[in-house]
């Protein structure tokens, strides 16, 4: 359905309508060449898009993309227009989880049109936002896909800052004394950043091409709008590749103390070993009963075998839990 649907003319809000009946009228009301339509649409239907797609000169195979969801981000050129798929990202703290959403944009010459899948990051505040900057605004379509390019990378930058957050935490169990699973944990996050890279890594090429006057539709004032996104996104990709290597050194690190632990275990319980050995072979030889062996009739013979046992015990543990393995 259509979300929100108007024409702007110098960056104001001078027509509107949330009717795709009523877009062709729409169309036919921009009077003057710096005018442009911007259409807001969530989960649209097969009807619903053939009506906007005829009243603006849609490609069919870009509208085919824009119906069927799950695109992987990208930037295509089609006479008129491009079609553009933006991943729109989230993170859940508790569960550790990036979920992902999806933006398709159809940019022309004088129209921007706004394709939202599923849950996602809301477009209503960005528009209602950029609608405060008329100057920004005025300098067409190209304008109003920056600013949606805008919000969805600066929150790449706030889920990275909740990775890293989780990150540091995974470290600080990592190396500290008590014993954990962080294993499952670091596994999950490596799973989430590969989520995260796929959204972010595949855009940053595709976006240079609005700083370089490689697309006709945008204009060189708004060049650096641009130029400033793809700054944010590089710096969005340096960040993810960053936590992914702290998240393998994490994991080493983690797998490292696991087997040092797994040794201090290993001594421990060789030690308690000896240390029962020692009794149990006293026991053994005074327990084969053979008729001539010494002190065999010996009044404190059973005393002195009891009391030789505690003592090589006790000179044991103190062995061992000097040399640390105790």
């Amino acid at each position: 359905m259509i979300i929100d649907c108007a024409v702007y003319r110098k960056g104001r809000r001078v027509a509107e309508t949330t009717s795709s009946d009523e877009l062709d009228d729409l169309v036919t009301s921009m009077a003057e060449n710096d005018d442009f339509i911007w259409v807001g649409i969530h989960d649209p239907t097969q009807e619903e898009f053939d009506r906007i797609g005829k009243a603006l000169d849609l490609h069919p195979l870009a509208i085919e993309d824009a119906i069927h969801a799950h695109q992987r981000p990208k930037i295509e050129p089609y006479s008129g227009h491009l079609f553009i798929v933006l991943k729109t990202v989230w993170y859940t703290d508790e569960s550790d989880a990036v979920d992902t959403g999806e933006i398709n944009a159809f940019l022309g010459s004088n129209y921007l049109v706004t394709v939202r899948h599923g849950k996602g990051q809301a477009l209503a505040a960005v528009r209602h936002a950029a609608e405060f900057k008329h100057e920004l605004l005025g300098q067409g379509p190209a304008a109003a896909f920056y600013t949606i390019v805008d919000a969805v990378v600066d929150q790449y930058e706030k889920v990275a800052a909740d990775l890293e957050v989780d990150v540091d935490e995974v470290e600080s169990a990592v190396f500290s004394s008590t014993r954990a699973a962080n294993s499952d944990r670091i596994y999950r996050l490596k799973r989430e950043i590969l989520e995260f890279r796929r959204a972010v890594i595949p855009m940053r090429d595709p976006l240079l091409n609005f700083t370089d006057g490689r697309f006709r539709d945008v204009r060189p004032v708004a060049m650096p709008f641009f130029r400033d996104v793809v700054d944010h996104l590089v710096r969005v990709s340096d960040t993810i590749d960053s936590i992914d290597k702290l998240l393998d050194n994490a994991l080493d690190a983690h797998m490292a103390r696991l087997s040092v632990q797994q040794n201090d275990d290993m001594r421990k319980l060789a030690a308690y070993a000896a240390m029962f050995a020692a009794p149990t072979l006293i026991a053994g030889v005074y327990g084969m009963n053979f008729t001539n062996m010494p002190e065999l009739g010996w009044r404190y013979g059973y005393g002195l075998c009891l009391l030789v046992m505690v003592a090589v015990v006790l000179v044991l543990w103190r062995a061992f839990k000097r040399s640390g393995w105790l």
